[in-house]
């Protein structure tokens, strides 16, 4: 999608400092950090949300959570003090790019109900 700022950096039309990349996927940290880690996981394919997962994606979605995610938090040590896992999901879900992004936070006690 032209307009979308998460394709715009998986494509490196827009600067980041990519903390991981493969065939599939971005990751970098957040520009309005909620804890000392945070890290977006962002497919390079556009895809809304998690509501416009097709059957074809299910690779794409293991992937993030069995090897990227893993792969991260053990890189960024935080795989055994904690961390949480979000993807937020429309406006009053707290989703404020319309491009399906894992959150990745860590770094601090975590606290529920988060919001």
């Amino acid at each position: 999608m032209s307009d979308c700022i998460f394709c715009k950096i998986a494509n490196k039309e827009i600067d980041s400092n990519l903390i991981y990349e493969d065939e599939s996927v971005v990751a970098f940290s957040d520009i309005n950090p909620q804890a000392p880690t945070h890290i977006l996981v962002v497919p390079k394919k556009h895809i809304g949300s998690i509501n416009d997962f097709q059957e074809v994606d299910k690779d794409l979605a293991a992937h993030i959570l069995v090897d990227v995610v893993p792969k991260l938090v053990k890189d960024l040590k935080i795989d055994e003090s904690g961390y949480r896992v979000v993807i937020n999901t429309g406006e009053e879900g707290g989703q404020t790019v319309p491009h399906l992004h894992v959150h990745l936070l860590g770094g601090r006690k975590m606290t529920w109900p988060p919001g």
